[in-house]
């Protein structure tokens, strides 16, 4: 019997192709680890979206080239987005490596082993032709393997991106937007909630631009909230552009859809925005935003922002901290500007110092501390229902959960199991989450 670690870095949808490559591994007869050391193959399952998870692959590699001297046999591979832009030359950069593949190539892996224990040192990066992509997205023997963790369960609809935003090297790494069919996402929901899934997240990196054929992105959140035995149900990441008010009726009107959004604006200042190919204006953002407000009253909303982006004046600046202050995002993730290869963003001159992005990404990380600690304060008092997703790392006895607006909860109870639903009043809070006590 082998051993298998996966690494991941980066999005959701790195963590589902990682729970994909488990899969797999397991039906190869490896059993799953925990422990790097232990293991006879290391996965490391990469992002590129910004430099510094991209730099913590190379120095794991490094590492692993050691442990690889004293240990001949160990297999390491590199897959993802680093993978897919960087192919060949991770090879002959890192020679302790043994396979590198692509975001197109996870289903290909038995084969891959294979070559790699004949000797052989493998690449597969090349991109499926787009008919080809749609039935490997994720092929049909493949639909009813998916894992349930914790009463939670996650499902890839959409692939890649056609937005091509100055900044972002998805559509490089993950290539041009495919969308899986209706039915085969419906059989896969279906059997995650057969294995016991409560709640539903559906992921794409552009999530809300799905279309296959005359069914888009309104019809398939309406069929699969419709589903009998599902809980809840998420998506992640929409795109300010493809969203309108018709979804946002939706999101009130469907009680199964978690009254939760991460809605990226990534600037407040039209003239960024614009440099970004973002392609709307601040005011459509909080146009859409104002309109949710209104019909889901209690929406739980975060965002991406990025700070320091070439060219951006102190003015600019300040018109993000506009943007959170309206806003009052329950949560943001905030980021330095970094700059990729390959983007129209990289051609930018940026002559901002380092110290002032690092000072503006501090100040505006106070704000957003200040306004996350007072929106937690008014939550106390309140009931809510919770999905209990595991046991408490710290605090013996506790349970964690979040309600539907995707919010942090601890619970303390012995009698609670992973995958309940249970109704908490708030009692407290803590510096990031909430306490709830059951409600009998």
């Amino acid at each position: 019997m082998k051993n298998a670690f996966i690494q991941t870095y980066g999005c959701q949808m790195n963590e589902h192709d990682s729970r994909r490559i488990e899969t797999i591994l397991i039906r190869e007869g490896y059993t799953m680890t925990p422990e790097m050391k232990e293991a006879d193959l290391i996965l490391i399952n990469t992002c590129s979206v910004r430099k510094n998870p991209e730099n913590k692959v190379y120095s794991l590699l490094g590492r692993l080239s050691r442990i690889k001297k004293q240990k001949r046999d160990l297999i390491i591979g590199v897959a993802g987005c680093v993978a897919q832009q960087e192919g060949k030359r991770i090879l002959k950069r890192e020679k302790a490596v043994d396979l590198v593949f692509g975001t197109d190539s996870v289903f290909l892996l038995p084969k891959m082993l294979k070559e790699v224990k004949a000797g052989q040192r493998v690449v597969y990066t090349e991109w499926l032709p787009r008919e080809k992509k749609i039935q490997n997205f994720i092929p049909s023997e493949e639909i009813e393997t998916g894992q349930v963790d914790g009463g939670k369960a996650q499902i890839a609809i959409t692939k890649g991106c056609d937005n091509h935003c100055s900044f972002c090297i998805v559509p490089t790494t993950r290539g041009r937007l495919v969308s899986r069919e209706l039915d085969n996402i419906l059989v896969e929901a279906k059997d995650l909630i057969n294995k016991g899934a409560k709640e539903i997240q559906l992921l794409g990196q552009n999530v809300n631009a799905y279309r296959a054929g005359d069914i888009g992105f309104y019809e398939l959140l309406q069929a699969v909230s419709n589903l009998k035995g599902l809980g809840r149900l998420r998506f992640i990441s929409p795109h300010p552009n493809d969203w309108n008010n018709e979804l946002s009726d939706l999101m009130a009107a469907q009680a199964t859809i978690a009254n939760q959004i991460h809605l990226p604006f990534q600037a407040g200042s039209d003239r960024i925005l614009q440099q970004m190919r973002r392609g709307h204006t601040a005011q459509e953002y909080l146009d859409k935003i104002s309109y949710l407000r209104k019909v889901v009253p209690n929406i739980s909303i975060s965002t991406d922002i990025i700070v320091g982006f070439p060219g951006e004046t102190e003015a600019e600046f300040r018109e993000t901290l506009h943007i959170l202050e309206t806003v009052r995002f329950n949560l943001a993730y905030a980021f330095v500007y970094s700059e990729r290869p390959g983007t129209r963003a990289a051609s930018f001159a940026d002559d901002l110092p380092q110290e002032e992005k690092d000072e503006r990404l501090q100040r505006l990380l106070a704000l957003q501390k200040s306004i996350q600690s007072e929106l937690l304060d008014s939550f106390i008092g309140s009931t809510h229902e919770l999905l209990i997703d595991g046991a408490h790392p710290r605090e013996r006895g506790a349970m964690t959960g979040r309600n539907g607006g995707n919010i942090p909860f601890t619970v303390v109870n012995d009698d609670l199991e992973i995958g309940d639903l249970v109704t908490v009043k708030t009692s407290g809070r803590k510096e990031f989450s909430l306490i709830g006590e059951l409600v009998s």
